[in-house]
């Protein structure tokens, strides 16, 4: 079940409250009569079924009440109530299965901000991964991978892809390649400062590195990868199951790419710089890849299965056109 808290204008309270009554798949409806202050209004509360709770968010954002109050969802571990329960089995499709689109746009909103700590965590990602090459260790490699946070801008990509929303793609886009940018010139003269101090050697680059050697062979499988850990990632972003982000984070060779393409051009080797770029590439275009078509097919088959419902198991709510693009 979501949790709604609504601030909305007085004079439209019946028109929300009326709109949440029609929708299938809600209970626990309450209005606070002048309780908010900033902005001035009522507050309506209600809990929606998940598998609803896209439809009715888009309904109050098609009254405009995101612009004259505020729409605020939650996601609630533990309901025990018999009305919640009927609600939930009034509501078409299965709560796992439903993809709210307002909290995706947001979840990726807030991962591509390109922001300090946002280059900061992905430059030390880089820089760790960097010594994991030389030292050929894949521990160090697979801790790396843990902690960058380029998934964010890809799911970002994909989002933007499916919903038609360009403004969310250019700042995708902007995140992804300025922040691999800068990561990669932060990691290029870190190699150059651990050459000075004897750390980092050419040596070391030139090895065959068994465990690490990968990084800048890309193959096939290399993309396959990628396509299964774009699906996974999707799959945890629209379920809300942010726990197996982790386990994508540490399947896709990004970071590491990034890094080893990074330190082999500090020392000049366009051999490895070019494969690593490759790999980067490949893995990255994977993801978006099948993460858009992962949310095309959830898209389909979610809509397939509202038409197909019974007609007692639909929304009620107002007939709706084309939604207005998320914000960000």
């Amino acid at each position: 079940m979501l949790h709604l808290r609504l601030i909305v204008p007085a004079d439209r309270t019946d028109e929300v409250v009326g709109l949440i009554g029609r929708t299938v798949g809600t209970a626990h409806l309450a209005v606070l009569t002048g309780a908010a202050r900033s902005p001035v209004g009522d507050v309506v509360l209600c809990d929606v079924a998940r598998e609803a709770g896209d439809e009715l968010i888009g309904a109050l954002r098609e009254m405009g009440i995101d612009s004259s109050g505020s729409i605020t969802a939650e996601n609630m571990d533990l309901t025990l109530s018999k009305h919640a329960e009927e609600a939930e089995r009034a509501a078409p499709g299965e709560g796992a299965d439903a993809v709210l689109w307002e909290e995706l746009s947001e979840v990726t909103h807030e991962e591509l901000t390109f922001s300090v700590t946002y280059v900061a965590f992905l430059a030390l990602a880089t820089m760790l991964a960097a010594c994991g090459v030389m030292l050929d260790n894949a521990v160090l490699i697979v801790g790396a991978m843990a902690v960058g946070p380029e998934f964010g801008p890809l799911a970002g990509i994909s989002t933007a892809l499916v919903q038609r929303a360009p403004r969310l793609a250019g700042r995708s886009l902007w995140a992804l390649i300025g922040g691999f940018a800068v990561a990669m010139v932060l990691t290029a003269g870190f190699a150059w400062l651990l050459d000075a101090l004897g750390l980092f050697t050419e040596d070391m680059v030139k090895a065959e590195r068994p465990n690490t050697g990968f990084i800048w062979h890309p193959d096939w499988m290399s993309f396959v990868v990628a396509l299964l850990a774009g699906i996974a990632g999707t799959l945890s972003l629209t379920s809300a199951k942010s726990g197996a982000l982790i386990g994508v984070a540490i399947s896709v060779t990004t970071v590491p790419a990034a890094a080893n393409a990074a330190v082999a051009f500090s020392y000049q080797d366009l051999q490895q710089t070019w494969g690593s770029s490759a790999q980067l590439l490949a893995n990255m275009a994977g993801i978006v890849l099948a993460g858009t078509l992962t949310l095309l097919i959830q898209k389909a088959l979610w809509n397939t299965r509202r038409r197909a419902a019974p007609p007692g198991r639909r929304e009620a709510g107002v007939p709706r056109g084309p939604r207005p693009p998320s914000k960000g």
